[in-house]
């Protein structure tokens, strides 16, 4: 809905049509990001516009755990969280001991916070903490039910639209992925390194796939998990006025609904010891969850509406464990009348900002930078 009106970028296909003048590898003076830490931190700039490198200039925020195993590094590899909008400098370090003791030991593993994201020069069309939470607050939690809601929903994002045409219009204009596949090589250089390695997920396969074909003779491996098509990903290249918006053109309404679907056959094929929220069978499990639904439309338990609950739900279904346990116990806990825990947070790394500012208008401003989306909100 905020791509209705500002938050649009440049053309796709104008933005990766051309190769960029030739910039200057940046700096990174690494140090430790607090004293102790066994992550490396360092800031670097690069254009604002690769166009026009002598212009204004971004800085990213990036973070580095080197090889662990002595003797036997092959070299750097970059890592996306996805999002987009996911903060690297947190993410990464956050996730560093799931990845296989091998990559730990023989890469440098380097991470960033995309332009317009996080603790990089970021996307914040809000004058204080203050102002974001009471936007935050004047539209109903994961989606608008009914009229009313529909109604205050749509006058939300348009203020929005207007902060943010009105904080830094030309920021908005570069935080295409175009753009962060260039600051990915530009980030490349400034390690030494004369190919990519790289792991991407979600949103990241879409970064490495744009940076595969900017830089086709740049790549040494790539991981790209959990893969976006590209196709729906762009409106198939096509600057007509689609009928939907980027997530619906991907199927994650469908694949969504599918996941949740395979989360209560396997929660009502277990006792509840195991599983919370079984009803004792699949069919069971499937009809209470859609009786609890209708409950939280009449009778919300706190603060825990149908909308907000319906979007906990596909947020917790990302990770198995413990997410899948978790959200079991909090459903079970909402069919009782309790009022459920939030999802725990991760524990915060040890960085200078591990939790930077992350407002939605960051990723829907990569999203509108990249794609058009319907400018009718009534569609």
């Amino acid at each position: 809905m905020t791509c209705s009106t500002t938050l649009t970028g440049q053309n796709p296909a104008a933005a990766g049509g051309t190769p960029a003048p030739s910039v200057p590898a940046p700096q990174l003076d690494w140090s430790p990001c607090v004293p102790g830490s066994a992550f490396d931190c360092a800031t670097a700039r690069v254009p604002l516009d690769y166009n026009n490198p002598g212009g204004r200039t971004l800085e990213l925020a990036v973070v580095k755990r080197k090889a662990t195993g002595p003797g036997r590094r092959i070299g750097t590899l970059f890592f996306n969280p996805g999002g987009p909008g996911g903060p690297g400098t947190v993410q990464m370090p956050q996730n560093y001991e799931r990845s296989p003791r091998e990559v730990r030991e023989r890469f440098d593993i380097v991470s960033w916070d995309p332009r317009g994201i996080g603790s990089s020069t970021a996307v914040n069309c809000f004058a204080s903490p203050e102002e974001a939470a009471d936007w935050n607050a004047s539209k109903a939690a994961g989606f608008p039910v009914g009229e009313k809601e529909r109604a205050a929903f749509i006058a939300a994002y348009k203020d929005l639209a207007r902060r943010c045409e009105q904080r830094d219009p030309e920021l908005l204009r570069h935080v295409s992925t175009t753009d962060t596949a260039r600051d990915l090589d530009q980030l490349r250089r400034a390690v030494g390194e004369s190919h990519l390695t790289y792991q991407g997920i979600s949103y990241g396969t879409i970064l490495g796939a744009t940076y595969a074909n900017l830089f086709p003779d740049k790549v040494r491996a790539m991981v790209l998990d959990s893969n976006i098509d590209p196709q729906a990903w762009t409106n198939h290249a096509s600057d007509a006025d689609p009928r939907l918006t980027t997530f619906l053109r991907m199927g994650s309404d469908r694949t969504a609904a599918a996941t949740l679907d395979q989360f209560l056959t396997l929660c009502g094929s277990t006792t509840t010891a195991h599983c919370a929220f079984s009803a004792g069978s699949p069919e069971a499990t499937r009809d209470k969850f859609d009786q609890l639904m209708q409950k939280l439309r009449k009778h919300p338990v706190g603060a825990w509406t149908y909308a907000g609950t319906v979007a906990d739900v596909v947020n917790s279904l990302y990770i198995v464990h413990p997410g899948w346990t978790d959200l079991a116990g909090r459903l079970q806990d909402l069919w009782q009348g309790r009022v459920a825990e939030p999802s725990p947070l991760p524990h915060p790394p040890a960085v200078p900002h591990p939790n930077p500012y992350l407002g939605e208008e960051q990723g829907a401003a990569v999203l509108c930078g990249d794609s058009p989306n319907p400018r009718d909100p009534n569609v």
